[in-house]
């Protein structure tokens, strides 16, 4: 991956939707912003494995 500085001065993908629906365009995406997370699927069972603690009050 390039300087991590580089990234906010980079181009940001296009969008589709306006307002709560605005999201970046997948088809303009590219490995460089981002879009893989390969332990995905694996972090999500590990966090549906984990008991739940109940919150206590501050």
């Amino acid at each position: 991956m390039s300087d991590p500085r580089d990234k906010a001065t980079s181009k940001a993908p296009a969008t589709l939707g306006e307002g709560c629906l605005s999201r970046y365009d997948p088809d303009d995406m590219s490995p460089e912003d981002g879009t893989e997370f390969p332990g995905a699927a694996e972090l999500w069972e590990q966090l549906q494995q984990e008991p739940d603690e109940p919150k206590k009050p501050a």
